[in-house]
């Protein structure tokens, strides 16, 4: 069975490192990227089967990425996780835009180990 890969969006080192290495733990092949131009060549380039998307990072921000994301006929079907510390703020945001469906799901940091990987498997069934 192929692993299934994740793409880690973060512009925080620690943070990136962090998420790989659990990720890598519970059987994922991770590809990172620091910010939403990075992530964007990452994405034609290792077809992620999920993506966690921090919303604050430099160039291109985590919301300017996920509403690329979903314009894209090609992309928008990839189920996304934002891992952020501004989730309310986020959240709020999200749901004034029609144009832009809600993530898949929200992880606030500090983050919640076991609340992600289950929300994680239960995306990739």
């Amino acid at each position: 069975m192929d692993k299934k890969r994740i793409l880690v969006v973060d512009d925080d080192n620690d943070i990136v490192t962090y998420l790989t290495a659990l990720l890598e733990d519970h059987g994922y092949e991770t590809v990172t990227a620091q910010d939403g131009v990075e992530a964007t060549e990452r994405l034609a380039a290792e077809r992620p089967d999920l993506i966690c998307l921090d919303i604050t990072m430099p160039e291109k921000s985590g919301v300017r990425f996920y509403r690329e994301l979903h314009e894209s006929p090609e992309w928008r079907s990839i189920p996304v996780v934002i891992v952020t510390g501004i989730i309310d703020e986020f959240k709020q945001f999200i749901h004034t835009r029609r144009q832009v469906p809600p993530p898949a799901g929200y992880v606030s940091k500090p983050i919640d180990e076991k609340a992600l990987i289950e929300m994680i498997e239960r995306l990739l069934q």
